[in-house]
């Protein structure tokens, strides 16, 4: 079972990998040497670099999201 993510790049990436999904299941049954057979290759490929680039966010927010905790609870040791 996969953790469902809160935030916007997780939320996208969520979305992207069902779109991928989606076309390699219509690739497996479309004609190979086809035209929609090589658009879907390369919809997959642009799916791949999008979920490149949505990963690189979403860590980017992990990130973030962990150093606004420890500044928060360095505050928070520094007022007790």
């Amino acid at each position: 079972m996969r953790k469902s993510s809160s935030g916007p790049a997780g939320q996208a990436i969520e979305r992207v990998l069902e779109l991928s999904a989606d076309a390699q299941i219509t690739r497996r049954q479309t004609p190979k040497d086809s035209p929609a057979f090589h658009r879907l290759t390369g919809a997959i490929a642009a799916y791949g670099k999008a979920l490149a680039l949505l990963t690189a966010l979403q860590q980017r927010e992990e990130f973030y999201a962990i150093i606004a905790q420890s500044e928060f609870s360095e505050r928070v040791t520094a007022v007790s």
